[in-house]
């Protein structure tokens, strides 16, 4: 990937920067809720956190659907390499989603539409990277894994409109309304800030896997050091597995030693 160094450097320096800016806004310069208090601050963490959960898996879903009906091993990577901190961002969206409830509602769980679909995405994420790592033919995972994949995104609207079609502790969609947004600015703001960060967060993880996965393919065909392109074709059976990026990569360290 020619140009994957600006990239990286450019994505990390800017995430560090809107985390930094969105956290320091949310923690001392907006204000408490009327009915959560000080609590709502839990929100800047959670919200975006859900909203890559979908968005990571909607990725997911589109590369997977390049890879499958094209034949193109990079979006196939590009879903395999996304599906990790896809399965972060729901972790971390139900752990603080359980705290929130707990301090408004005062329970730490509840069996509700939504809080049930998240966990079941949660689950479907990890089936996917398991499914990855179980099959050591890289083009019959990336078939299955593929497949696997679109049938989890049948749970993408039902986590969205969850809310709406059965009722839920969680409230209404409160800033993509047909109205507008319904929350104040001086929350809103932050919140979007937030949201970028973690957007931005993911565009340097998923380009700095490809980067390695890449890497690791021109090592195994002895390449030539110019950068490799994204247009330079890719087979999947000189794709490393996913269990293999890692272990390589250590062993070439300490041969180096």
């Amino acid at each position: 990937m020619t140009y994957s160094r600006p990239i990286l450097w450019i994505t990390a320096i800017l995430t560090l920067g809107l985390l930094l800016t969105g956290a320091v806004w949310a923690l001392f310069f907006t204000p408490p809720d009327y009915q959560m208090g000080e609590s709502v601050r839990i929100l800047y963490v959670h919200v975006p956190a859900a909203w890559m959960t979908l968005g990571t898996y909607t990725f997911m879903v589109i590369a997977s659907f390049v890879g499958y009906v094209w034949r193109h091993q990079l979006a196939d990577l590009a879903a395999r390499e996304a599906a990790p901190i896809g399965l972060v961002f729901c972790i971390l969206a139900l752990l603080t989603g359980s705290i929130w409830g707990k301090i408004t509602w005062g329970v730490w769980w509840d069996w509700d539409a939504r809080m049930t679909s998240v966990l079941v995405l949660a689950f479907i994420y990890a089936g996917y990277i398991v499914l990855w790592r179980s099959i050591d033919n890289q083009a019959q995972a990336a078939r299955f894994a593929a497949l696997l994949c679109f049938v989890g995104a049948i749970n993408v609207p039902i986590i969205k409109y969850s809310v709406e079609f059965w009722g839920s502790l969680h409230q209404p969609a409160t800033v993509i309304t047909a109205e507008g947004p319904k929350m104040p600015v001086e929350m809103l703001w932050p919140l979007l800030i937030m949201a970028l960060a973690y957007t931005v967060m993911f565009s340097f993880y998923v380009t700095l896997r490809l980067r390695t996965v890449l890497r690791q393919l021109r090592a195994g065909r002895g390449l030539s050091s110019r950068p490799v392109s994204v247009a330079q074709p890719v087979t999947m059976t000189d794709v490393p597995p996913a269990h293999d990026i890692t272990l390589s990569a250590d062993a070439d360290r300490q041969g180096k030693e």
